[in-house]
């Protein structure tokens, strides 16, 4: 018996026909409690990003009050519940100050002098302030002697190389920025220069220098919280504050800055001379740090590259904070680990540089997501 084929009219209208589908299965109880998603625009997108921040930021300040007793009670010889205790405490604590200051101005400017070079793996240090301090305390040691040191030492002296960095930079960032093709690469490129041949200056004449003239100058070529006196500290907190609160101030332009020349210009800011502003208060922090402790190369860098990290927020209202609280951790701790382990007498310029060049490597040799 033969199958009887379908005829044509049957086929056009089973191929006609429209499609069935099974209608999905849902729940009205859940349809009616689903709600679309909540569109913003925060800086801390959603509740857990923020509490992520909170947290971190407690942990930094709970780390930071740890360091900051135990370098005032470690190895103190007086029990704590005597008056001796506090006595060597509040001598001990100029240093807290001093660690404070320096690590609010490397953090700081460093996050500050990224956003507007558009750069993250930059310092402010390829400016040539670490090479015009060393300069100076050369020149002291080449010209005068051994008492060069004590020469450059003292609150005008201290004022002075403040002026000197800031003025220097005020002279680049003017000529370099304000001209009709001035532009930002070729600033960072002349600092570069002049930093060098700045560096290579002093290099020649520390080769002119008896051994034990060199021995003097090069304790005070390494950053060292020992290098600080306490009457400085009257002219660097106002300087500090008043420069750390106009960079807070302008933070929110700062995040457009971060956009890009075209981009910032596009939304209404004067990309030009909001740069000049951020960069003289930069100017100002990094003249502070290095006059007041020495050069310090690889802090502000390897504070800015984790800063981002743990905030993961390019918002600068919240990456200053973090930067300022962990730029405090790395110099207690290791002022901590050099001073009573090492008996180093707070040389932290050792440890930033080892610390500091690494992190510096794997940011350059790291793949992915930095």
């Amino acid at each position: 018996m033969s199958e009887q084929s379908p005829s044509k009219s049957t086929l056009q209208t089973v191929w006609s026909a429209p499609a069935r589908t099974t209608p999905p299965l849902t729940n009205p109880v859940e349809k009616a409690h689903t709600k679309p998603p909540v569109r913003h625009s925060r800086s801390l997108p959603d509740a857990r990003a923020r509490r992520r921040y909170f947290k971190i930021i407690a942990v930094l300040g709970v780390l930071a009050l740890l360091l900051a007793f135990g370098n005032l009670a470690w190895d103190n010889p007086m029990p704590m519940d005597t008056e001796g205790f506090w006595i060597i405490a509040k001598m001990r604590s100029t240093n807290l100050v001093v660690i404070l200051i320096v690590g609010f101005c490397q953090a700081t400017a460093t996050v500050a002098f990224q956003t507007v070079a558009n750069n993250r793996i930059i310092t402010p240090s390829i400016m040539g302030f670490e090479s015009l301090y060393a300069l100076v305390q050369t020149s002291a040691v080449f010209f005068i002697g051994g008492a060069g040191v004590i020469a450059v030492q003292g609150v005008p002296q201290f004022l002075g190389q403040i002026l000197l960095m800031v003025l220097f930079a005020a002279l680049l960032y003017g000529w370099l920025l304000t001209g009709k093709y001035g532009n930002m690469q070729v600033m960072l490129l002349i600092g570069i220069i002049l930093g060098g041949g700045l560096g290579a200056l002093s290099t020649f004449m520390q080769r002119l220098l008896t051994p034990s003239e060199f021995d003097i100058l090069t304790a005070r070529l390494i950053g060292n919280i020992a290098n600080a006196d306490v009457s400085y500290l009257w002219i660097s907190i106002p300087l500090v504050v008043l420069a750390g609160s106009g960079l807070w101030l302008i933070a929110p332009r700062l995040n457009v800055l971060a956009l890009g020349r075209q981009t910032s210009i596009n939304l209404g800011v004067n990309h030009r001379s909001q740069s000049i502003v951020v960069l003289l208060l930069v100017s100002v922090l990094m003249a502070v740090s290095t006059a007041l402790v020495g050069p310090m190369m690889f802090l502000g860098f390897v504070v800015a590259m984790i800063s981002y990290q743990l905030a993961n927020t390019h918002d600068h209202r919240y990456v200053f904070p973090m930067a300022w609280l962990l730029g405090f951790v790395t110099l207690a701790g290791a002022y901590f680990v050099l001073k009573n382990i090492f008996y180093a007498q707070g040389s932290v310029g050792i440890i930033i540089e080892i610390a500091g060049g690494g992190f510096f490597l794997v940011y350059l040799l790291r793949k992915g997501r930095l």
